[in-house]
């Protein structure tokens, strides 16, 4: 099989001796070539190219889920199609949703293992993804999960500090979120966003939304976090919100998502959808984005779509 291994060398969890020590490992089994990323979006900018050429049967992105992001977004330039190349992912990074989430080892060798028997076996799944819309940007798929509102601005607060030089951690994340918490509830009353679904009454008041594509949303550390229990890769989107962030509503929040009994959060302050094939979120002034973790400015329009079985994945 014909393959091309994009590499994202500042990917968090790998080395160069660990890299070198995969590439030939796959190398062994795969007609292989090597692309290192060196610069954001050359990941999209390789997978699109190698998607256009037909000159392989296979992408395998190592790094993170930004890199398997981009590696998608570049496979999917021009849409779904029987032609595109299969994804295989070995993750890099600090949380690797989307390999977890596919039921990869969080460990970049265990998951080359894994990947090797299922390309002997030939096992391979067709999943759904999620598609984001919006003025000034183009069009972006997303694996796991989109954001508008809080969790986009914890996001964007994490990149902030990583670009000063902090190392990306899971205290990181959950320190910026507290920070970002006390912020947000000085600053804001109520909640600015809306959602716009065909067919139904807007829901207004909203201090921020996740959409999800697949579940859980995201881990910490080795506990997985559930906004919406139900979201899968074989279904539409689902979507998660919060009419108020109050300290007791938060906290009770917090306790829902990190459940595990597959009920979700509760209460008179959640507002949650399941398998949703369209609809928008407003906001009444620009708040954050983001889109598989990665932070896409500020904007007040986003359109969402769930799209089945846009993309061939070995597992």
């Amino acid at each position: 099989m014909r393959a091309l291994l994009v590499v994202n060398p500042k990917a968090t969890t790998t080395s160069g001796r660990t890299r070198d020590v995969l590439t030939h490992a796959l190398a062994s089994d795969l007609k292989l070539e090597v692309a290192t990323t060196e610069y954001r979006g050359h990941a999209r900018d390789l997978a699109r190219q190698a998607a256009v050429d037909g000159t392989v049967d296979l992408v395998v992105s190592l790094g993170g889920d930004g890199t398997v992001n981009e590696v998608v977004n570049g496979l999917l330039a021009h849409g779904p199609s029987e032609r595109v190349p299969r994804l295989a992912v070995v993750p890099g990074g600090s949380t690797n949703v989307f390999a977890r989430t596919l039921g990869l080892p969080n460990d970049a060798v265990e998951a080359t293992g894994a990947l090797l028997d299922a390309l002997e076996h030939r096992r391979e799944r067709v999943i759904g993804l999620g598609k984001a819309m919006t003025d000034g940007l183009p069009d972006r798929w997303f694996t796991f999960c989109a954001g508008l509102g809080f969790d986009a601005g914890v996001v964007g607060r994490v990149e902030q500090r990583r670009m000063a030089g902090q190392r990306s951690t899971h205290a990181l994340y959950v320190q910026e979120a507290l920070r970002h918490y006390v912020t947000e509830r000085e600053r804001r009353k109520a909640g600015p966003i809306a959602i716009r679904i065909p067919g139904q009454d807007p829901v207004e008041g909203l201090v921020f939304s996740i959409v999800s594509n697949t579940s859980p949303w995201t881990f910490l550390g080795n506990r997985p976090v559930y906004p919406s229990p139900k979201a899968s890769f074989d279904t539409d989107l689902d979507l998660f919100a919060l009419t108020r962030m109050t300290v007791a509503s938060t906290a009770r929040t917090v306790r829902g998502l990190l459940d595990g009994s597959g009920a979700g959060p509760r209460g008179r302050h959640v507002v949650s959808y399941h398998d949703l094939r369209h609809f928008t979120l407003v906001s009444q002034e620009p708040v954050p984005f983001q889109v598989d973790g990665d932070h896409l400015g500020e904007r007040t329009d986003v359109s969402f779509t769930g799209v089945r079985r846009a993309l061939r994945v070995i597992v």
